[in-house]
């Protein structure tokens, strides 16, 4: 399996690249919503 890179462009929530360099401020914003939804979702089931 691939190792990840460091993220370089600072768009990353996780640190690791995951490719969010290439997308333009809309999608970005649109990636970035659904992750953190996600991620605060994951948390308040865990949380139960």
């Amino acid at each position: 399996m691939a190792e990840r890179r460091n993220c370089g462009c600072g768009r990353s929530p996780t640190g690791q690249c995951i490719g969010w360099h290439k997308l333009n401020e809309a999608d970005y914003a649109a990636k970035k919503e659904a992750y953190e939804a996600k991620k605060a979702t994951k948390a308040q089931v865990a949380a139960e």
